[in-house]
């Protein structure tokens, strides 16, 4: 393997293992949301889903055309869209003072988003191992 590969292969085993971490503290953000009836995140800006680190780097333009071929990648990419439009459905709900909602939204839609993209980053990362 070419040593630009071998660099490129880390740098993505380092960003999915920071993402498992990010955006597995979206839930502990939403539930405090959903109980204060505030949040320092805008539902806007949660629903984007290149404002987080891991989005800026997975949509970053110099992401090797190799990676943004293969499947992950595009799997990931789609979860990782729909995990933000879910969270920023739940807090919206939250600030909105629609505390059942949001808690239905967080225990049920989300909670199975979070956990296939997890789920997910963790295959990619096992399938990088490999390489």
């Amino acid at each position: 393997m070419r040593k630009e590969n071998i660099m490129a292969n880390e740098r993505t085993l380092e960003e999915i293992q920071k993402a498992i971490g990010a955006h597995g503290l979206w839930k502990l953000r939403l539930k405090t949301a959903i109980n204060s009836g505030s949040s320092d995140f805008s539902p806007d800006v949660v629903a984007c889903d290149n404002k987080c680190e891991f989005g800026k780097w997975l949509h970053d333009e110099t992401m090797p055309a190799d990676i943004k071929s293969g499947m992950p990648y595009q799997v990931i990419t789609r979860l990782h869209a729909e995990f933000h439009r879910t969270a920023s459905t739940v807090l919206q709900d939250a600030l909105d003072g629609n505390t059942a909602k949001s808690k239905e939204t967080l225990e049920g839609e989300f909670s199975a988003q979070s956990t296939k993209l997890i789920s997910a980053l963790n295959k990619w990362k096992g399938e990088l191992r490999e390489i």
